[in-house]
C-alpha cells in the first residue's frame, strides 16, 4: 500500500510506501505556498488507508477534511470539540516546567514539589493543588529544606507568578477529571477508515510554550502507552505537528535531547510524525536527520539569512540532477513542492518537483453548525463531557493515584458529605418559626384569664387583712 503525494511534469506518481510512514516526515515552506493542502492530503490518504491520525488544526482550515473523513474535533478549552484534561501529576515536573518557562534553579523547586507530592501521597490534579503545595513548601521551609535539599521563597514565588500567568492564558483547563486517554485517538469507523482526530488550536496558539508542552505531552503519551511492535505493514498512527518550531525555540540542552530520543524511539511503537513548518532550519540537526519524508514548498528569500536557508534546505535531498532545487525554490507555485520519500528498501529517494494532488474533500474550514452536528454524534462526548464536582473529582484522582502506586483506597469514614453540611446548622429561616395554631391561642387566654384572676385574689385580700 502506499500514500499517494502527487505527479511530476512527466506523469510519475510519488507515493510513500505506508509501512515506511513511521520514519517520519516533514513539511516545510512560506506562507501561502500550500503547506495546509498538502497536510490534509496526506491525511486523507492515510485515513483512507486505515490509519488514525492526529493534527493540530492552527488556522482551522484542515477541517474540511470532515466532508470526506471520519473526523473527531478536540479542544484544549472545551468549546469547538472534546476537551482534553490530564493532570499536574501525570503531566510530569519537567514539561510543566517548561510550559512556564521555568530556569534551573526554578525547575529545581518544582521537582522538589512534586517528591514531595508523591512522598506525602497528596497528588496533585489541578494548578491549584500545586499552589497549595509551593504554600505548603514555604511555610515548611526549614524541614522541606533538610529532607530535599535547598528552596528559596523568590524560587517558590516565582512558579507561583508563572502559574498565574498560565492560568490566565487558560492553561489550567488542561488539568482536571476525566483524564484523557490516549487510545481514543487511535480509532477507525465500521468501514475501516482511520480516524482523523483535528485539534482546534487558534486560541491555543496564542500561548505557544502551552501549544508546543501541550502536543509533546500528546505524543509522550503515545510512546509510554503503546507497545513495541516495530516495523509494520502499516503505522498504527501519524502525528502531524504544524508550526513545529515553537516545540525546538529557546528549548534547554536536556529537552532537545529529551524531543531527539522521544522521535527516535516513537517510530518503533509504529507512530510517525510529521513536522510542519517554514523552513528546514527551524528543526535541529539532530532530529532533522531521523525525518525521511521530505516536502519542501516555496521558500520566500529577500535576506542573506534567507540564502544560507535556501542552501541548507537544498543540502537536505538526495542530489537529483534533473532538478534544481536551489535555483527554483524561491518561484514554485501554490501547491508544488519538492519532494523525497523513504523507498521501499528504506532508502531516501532522489528528489522531484511535484505538483501536490488536490484533495478530496473541501478545501477550507466547514460552517460551525456541520462542526456541532459531528460532535453531538460523536461516541465518546459522554465520556468526555462528564463534569463531576470539584470534590467528586478530587477522591476519584486520588484513588485511581494510590490504585497505581498500591495503596489502599481513602477511606470515607469521618468525612462531611458533600452539600449535607446544612443538616449541621440551625434553621434560623423564617419558615423555620413555627406558625401559632388556634388551640395555641386558646392556651394564651387561658393563662392570661389566670394570672389576671390571681392578682385580682391578692389584690382582695389585702384591702380584707
Amino acid at each position: 500500500m502506499k500514500i499517494d503525494i502527487g505527479t511530476t511534469a512527466d506523469g510519475r506518481t510519488i507515493s510513500l510506501p505506508l509501512k515506511r510512514a513511521n520514519r517520519h516526515g516533514l513539511v516545510t515552506g512560506s506562507t501561502g505556498g500550500g503547506k495546509t493542502v498538502t497536510l490534509q492530503r496526506l491525511a486523507e490518504q492515510f485515513s483512507a488507508a486505515g490509519v488514525p491520525i492526529f493534527a493540530s488544526n492552527v488556522k482551522g482550515d484542515l477541517s474540511g477534511i470532515a466532508t470526506n473523513c471520519p473526523t473527531q474535533f478536540w479542544d484544549l478549552f472545551g468549546t469547538h470539540g472534546l476537551p482534553i484534561r490530564t493532570s499536574v501529576q501525570a503531566m510530569g515536573s519537567e514539561l510543566l516546567a517548561r510550559m512556564l518557562k521555568l530556569n534551573d534553579t526554578q525547575e529545581g523547586t518544582l521537582a522538589i514539589a512534586f517528591k514531595k507530592a508523591e512522598d506525602d501521597a497528596d497528588f496533585m490534579l489541578t494548578t491549584g493543588d500545586l499552589h497549595f503545595m509551593l504554600i505548603d513548601m514555604a511555610d515548611n521551609r526549614e524541614s522541606v529544606c533538610q529532607k530535599y535539599g535547598n528552596v528559596t521563597a523568590s524560587s517558590i514565588n516565582a512558579i507561583r507568578r508563572n502559574l498565574l500567568t498560565l492560568e490566565a492564558q487558560g492553561g489550567d483547563n488542561l488539568f482536571g477529571e476525566p483524564p484523557f486517554d490516549i487510545r481514543d485517538f487511535m480509532a477507525t469507523n465500521s468501514a475501516g477508515a482511520g480516524m482523523v482526530n483535528l485539534l482546534h488550536a487558534d486560541k491555543l496558539m496564542e500561548a505557544p510554550k502551552l501549544y508546543a508542552t501541550f502536543l509533546l505531552w500528546l505524543l509522550t503519551e503515545l510512546f509510554r502507552n503503546l507497545p513495541e511492535v516495530g516495523d509494520l505493514d502499516k503505522p498504527k498512527m501519524i502525528f502531524m505537528f504544524d508550526e513545529a518550531h515553537l516545540l525546538f525555540t529557546d528549548a534547554p540542552k536536556n529537552l532537545l535531547q529529551s524531543i531527539e530520543r522521544l522521535v527516535r524511539l516513537v517510530r518503533s511503537k509504529g507512530v510517525g510524525v510529521f513536522f510542519v513548518t517554514q523552513s528546514v532550519s527551524d528543526i535541529p540537526d539532530t532530529v532533522l536527520a531521523q525525518l525521511g519524508t521530505k516536502i519542501q514548498h516555496a521558500l520566500r528569500a529577500f535576506t542573506p539569512k534567507d540564502q544560507q536557508t535556501i542552501k541548507a534546505t537544498a543540502a537536505a535531498f538526495r542530489e537529483n540532477r534533473g532538478v534544481d532545487v536551489k535555483r527554483d525554490i524561491t518561484t514554485l507555485g501554490v501547491g508544488v513542492a519538492f519532494v523525497s520519500v523513504i523507498d521501499e528498501e528504506g532508502i531516501p529517494t532522489k528528489v522531484e518537483k511535484v505538483s501536490i494532488s488536490k484533495p478530496s474533500g473541501q478545501i477550507g474550514a466547514i460552517e460551525s453548525l456541520e462542526r456541532d452536528v459531528i460532535l453531538k454524534a460523536s461516541p465518546l462526548r459522554q465520556k468526555y463531557s462528564y463534569a463531576s464536582s470539584e470534590g467528586e473529582a478530587a477522591k476519584e484522582f486520588d484513588n485511581r493515584m494510590r490504585q497505581e502506586r498500591g495503596l489502599p483506597p481513602l477511606e470515607a469514614n469521618g468525612d462531611w458529605p458533600e452539600g449535607t453540611y446544612a443538616a449541621y446548622l440551625p434553621n434560623l429561616t423564617v419558615d423555620a418559626v413555627r406558625r401559632p395554631t388556634r388551640a395555641d391561642a386558646l392556651r394564651r387566654v387561658a393563662s392570661s384569664f389566670l394570672i389576671l384572676a390571681g392578682a385580682a385574689g391578692l389584690l382582695y385580700a389585702g384591702t380584707h387583712l
